[in-house]
């Protein structure tokens, strides 16, 4: 008898995984449903008595020291204390399938895969909404064939080797009795139905690539991470199957002056030092465009402002939105004129004079001065 890890391919010291790999690979090169040549299958069965003792550790131990002559018969047999490793022989040869009916054929019509698209919109755009066209990459039913994969005129014919059941089973006969093994059809992939003279325009795959153009509406309210979902959009299903979805990923760009926080906007507004003592109007962007803000007279460095229902629109409920709350930032100036050095020192005389209590009074040329600088 051949030495098992020659017949695997690998080296004493191999580990657990390699072994493992090595076993996959020549299970499934020497399956007789795959390979036809004369010794495929006894080679198949020695490959599989081969990892049956060395994916053991015990079984490996006594076979390292004494040979198959330490297995004491055990060879070949199905562990049946380890149901694990049993399953595991049963996906290895058949991709997935175990016993009889553990599997589910998939001969049926099957969904199309979703799709997913990322989109940068702007500021406004996620603001106020807007319609907007792209472009995916995405499988459509092919119209030649209609999804059937045959040349127009034919079909598909049953799979010779399955009869059309999508599977095929062999016995296996062991000590403990015999066991039938089921699997997928290697001819058909499971479908039971092959084809003998495929589409030309589709090449038989019934689906074809193609970029589609497609408007979506974005609706106001919407911010980055927002997900928007087009029906029937995606990859088209298989054998009549319908198509999936496409789920579009929202981006919003940033906003050189305006700041998002939920359903509010925040902004930044410099006023002269004679605009916050003085009050006035002064014009400031919103996303609705520029509005008319009033400065209070006597307004404080960092005073936050309100513009109501001037913020982000609630997503799904456009008519209630959001303030836009404006923080007032006071420019000092570092430098001063000859004439405004002047009016100011005769301000703070006035102040002197009169006293606290007509700290609200201003002389005419103070507020010509005042009028004049405000921006």
């Amino acid at each position: 008898m051949a030495d098992f890890y020659d017949l695997l391919g690998v080296s004493r010291d191999a580990d657990p995984d390699t072994l493992k790999r090595a076993y996959r690979r020549l299970a499934r090169q020497y399956h007789p449903d795959i390979n036809k040549d004369a010794g495929a299958e006894d080679r198949f069965k020695e490959i599989g008595r081969a990892y049956e003792v060395l994916g053991d550790p015990e079984k490996r131990a006594r076979y390292d020291q004494f040979g198959e002559a330490g297995l004491g018969g055990s060879a070949g047999m199905p562990d049946m204390g380890d149901m694990g490793g049993f399953a595991d022989i049963f996906e290895t040869f058949f991709g997935g399938a175990g016993p009889a009916g553990a599997r589910k054929q998939r001969r049926g019509p099957q969904q199309g895969d979703d799709l997913r698209y990322d989109l940068t919109i702007d500021f406004d755009q996620a603001i106020f909404g807007q319609e907007k066209e792209i472009k995916i990459p995405h499988l459509e039913t092919c119209d030649s064939c209609r999804g059937s994969g045959s040349k127009p005129g034919t079909g598909p014919k049953n799979c010779s080797t399955c009869g059309g059941a999508g599977q095929v089973r062999r016995a296996t006969r062991t000590p403990f009795g015999s066991f039938t093994q089921v699997s997928d059809c290697p001819s058909c992939s499971g479908v039971g139905k092959v084809i003998s003279d495929p589409c030309q325009n589709c090449g038989g795959q019934g689906v074809k690539q193609v970029r589609k153009k497609l408007r979506i509406n974005i609706p106001a309210g919407v911010d980055t991470g927002t997900r928007l979902r087009v029906s029937g959009e995606g990859n088209a299903g298989v054998r009549g199957g319908p198509s999936g979805d496409l789920y579009v990923f929202l981006k919003v760009k940033t906003h050189p002056k305006l700041q998002r926080e939920g359903l509010n906007i925040h902004s930044e507004v410099n006023v002269s030092y004679l605009q916050a003592i003085l009050g006035d109007t002064i014009e400031v962007d919103t996303v609705d465009g520029p509005t008319s803000l009033q400065i209070p007279s006597g307004t404080q460095p960092s005073t936050v402002l309100t513009l109501e229902n001037k913020g982000i629109p609630k997503l799904g409920n456009p008519v209630a939105r959001g303030n836009h709350c404006i923080s007032v930032k006071i420019n000092i100036p570092s430098r001063l004129t000859e004439e405004e050095r002047i009016l100011l020192n005769k301000l703070a005389s006035h102040y002197s004079a009169k006293g606290p209590q007509n700290h609200h009074h201003k002389s005419g040329l103070f507020s010509n001065l005042f009028r004049n600088d405000v921006s």
